[in-house]
């Protein structure tokens, strides 16, 4: 045997005792006659107490090596409350060397968050040893289970889904994979089990999840990986908008309740529509924690004589900046114009009396008006965003978030949740002035058919839904198309002919003309959900092996040039 006990598993009971440890090296440190060494495992470290020199021959920090002695009780002044095992020590009588280390490593594992990632990421193996990384994956195995175990008690079954299939359009780009067999034609990983799971349900299996692998070759971001990602994908048959919204909310109470001691949203979280989100909020992924809120103030400036918001929409943001210096409305009108704004207008009340160089432009009951609209307060800011319809609403947004970051307000101990519903079916696309879809394309319109013939498209709303958490987007899924002349139609105002939906997407165009149920269903992301309970700031420091922000595995050196005769058996030839 290599081991008794887990380094982090004997106590004040084993006193006495005879055991056997084994682990990596995480300190020695040389008192003279004695030596100390700090064995680590996965579980913890322990202290282990070394008389024969000549026993560390060969042996450095980060080597593996396997320890026996007796568990000692330790002297009341070296007790060291920080470790579990800080009141026992083992003091060593033979010592194997398990495995060697380099007497150099490229960077001290326990400060590797100061190290370059490009270096983390290149000995990954070694980042993972670290405190930090390594309780970050035991976080997400631990997340991954109770995922599991919260479906199962509600009877989903768990399916897994092809990795092979075809390219469809779904948003993102494709990562190809060539056909060996079938020359000239490709598979393409999923994107996501989007018609996989539809399928399901049109096979009669009522409820279905998985923890599914999803990739997509977008550029990176903190909290998107730029290849693969994993979710908590489920699909219900027979089901309505609230039945996934609560299966979700379920399972997404359960697992931060769990994992955090931070405050969470109480049940039921709160359903915001698109229009109100980017009204009050101006971003669909609304930050709850920021209680600064949006006002719309078209109507009334359409009333003053203010040159500069005639013919404009305004909005506006009231925060309380009292005592705040000159500077901090500088800084404001920087990352104003740093955004695009041409400005930032405010009206600071003082003294009952409004001051900013708006207020001249306002007669004594416009005045009154707008304090009752706002309802700004003594020693409170009243901020104006005023832009082209297309932009107000984000840069009213980035305003808002600016405002609640460097006043302060934003609760960082809490996790504050929300739905978003009733998403617009169809946008202009800006570039080519098409109409396309804002969202998932096989999502069910709101009123069916009789909407998507009687409203303009972009009027027409779908049964979409996001779940948001802290201004992230943790979820998103839709109530489906299972109808065929709905989706029939749906694509057609999207561009889209019947033989086109018929080629692209011929599985669930077959399969939903042979009894298809209603259905729904939703994917929460496990990465984002991980990083938000880890409190890391970047998606990568929750996964085992990620690639860097540029999409290449430092590791195992991919992506790699690959040999002739393997682009000869894919039946492929490189263009310069």
């Amino acid at each position: 045997m290599y081991r008794t006990h887990y380094c982090n598993d004997i106590r004040e009971k084993d006193i006495g005792a005879k055991v056997e440890l084994s682990g990596w090296v995480d300190t020695i440190r040389d008192h003279g006659g004695v030596i100390f060494v700090d064995l680590r495992d996965y579980t913890g470290i322990t202290q282990t107490v070394i008389h024969d020199e000549s026993l560390l021959a060969g042996v450095n920090k980060e080597c593996v090596i396997s320890v026996t002695g007796t568990v000692s009780e330790r002297d009341p002044e070296t007790v060291n409350e920080k470790l579990d095992t800080g009141k026992v020590e083992l003091v060593v009588e033979s010592l194997t060397l398990l495995g060697k280390c380099r007497n150099m490593l490229p960077f001290d594992i326990s400060d590797s968050r100061g190290t370059r990632e490009d270096v983390r990421l290149k000995y990954r193996y070694l980042d993972l040893r670290s405190d930090r990384l390594h309780n970050n994956i035991v976080l997400r195995s631990n997340i991954i289970r109770t995922m599991r175990k919260c479906m199962e008690e509600m009877g989903f079954l768990e399916i897994q889904t092809p990795i092979l299939t075809a390219s469809s359009p779904e948003g993102a780009r494709d990562f190809l994979v060539p056909s060996r067999k079938h020359k000239g034609k490709f598979y393409a990983l999923p994107q996501a089990p989007q018609q996989f799971k539809q399928l399901l349900m049109v096979s009669g299996f009522d409820k279905y999840f998985q923890i599914a692998p999803c990739f997509r070759d977008e550029d990176a971001r903190q909290d998107r990986s730029p290849g693969e990602f994993y979710q908590l994908d489920f699909e219900l048959a027979f089901a309505t908008q609230e039945d996934v919204l609560d299966v979700c909310e379920k399972v997404i109470y359960e697992v931060f309740s769990t994992y955090s001691d931070k405050k969470i949203s109480p049940k039921p979280f709160d359903i915001i529509t698109y229009k109100d989100a980017m009204m009050q909020f101006g971003t669909d992924k609304p930050d709850l924690r920021n209680p600064l809120r949006i006002i719309d103030l078209t109507d009334f400036f359409a009333k003053v004589d203010f040159p500069l918001f005639k013919g404009k929409p305004v909005r506006g943001i009231v925060a309380n900046c009292h005592g705040k210096s000159k500077k901090f409305f500088e800084d404001s009108l920087k990352f104003a114009t740093s955004i695009g704004m041409k400005g930032l207008g405010y009206l600071t009340l003082t003294a009952g009396e409004f001051k900013g160089p708006i207020a001249k432009f306002l007669s004594p009951e416009q005045k009154e008006e707008i304090t009752a609209l706002s309802g700004i307060k003594e020693n409170e800011t009243l901020f104006f965003i005023c832009d082209a319809k297309s932009i107000v609403n984000r840069e009213a947004g980035q305003i808002r978030t600016w405002l609640g970051e460097n006043l302060g307000i934003i609760d960082q101990d809490s996790y504050e949740f929300c739905f978003i519903v009733d998403f617009p079916m169809y946008e202009i696309d800006e570039s080519t002035g098409n109409t396309i879809f804002t969202h998932n394309p096989f999502s069910m319109p709101q009123g069916g058919l009789v909407a998507l013939e009687s409203l303009e498209p972009t009027e027409v709303l779908a049964y979409q839904y996001d779940l948001v958490c802290n201004g992230i987007e943790l979820a998103s899924g839709a109530v489906r198309n299972h109808d065929i002349d709905i989706m029939r139609k749906a694509f057609e105002i999207a561009g889209y002919s019947e033989a086109e939906l018929e080629k692209r997407f011929s599985a669930l165009y077959t399969a939903f003309q042979y009894g298809a149920p209603p259905h729904a269903g939703m994917a929460p992301g496990v990465d984002r959900i991980v990083m938000l309970l880890a409190g890391e700031d970047s998606i990568r420091d929750v996964i085992a092996f990620p690639l860097n922000g540029n999409a290449q595995d430092l590791l195992l050196g991919a992506p790699s040039e690959v040999t002739e005769q393997q682009l000869l058996e894919a039946n492929i030839s490189i263009r310069e």
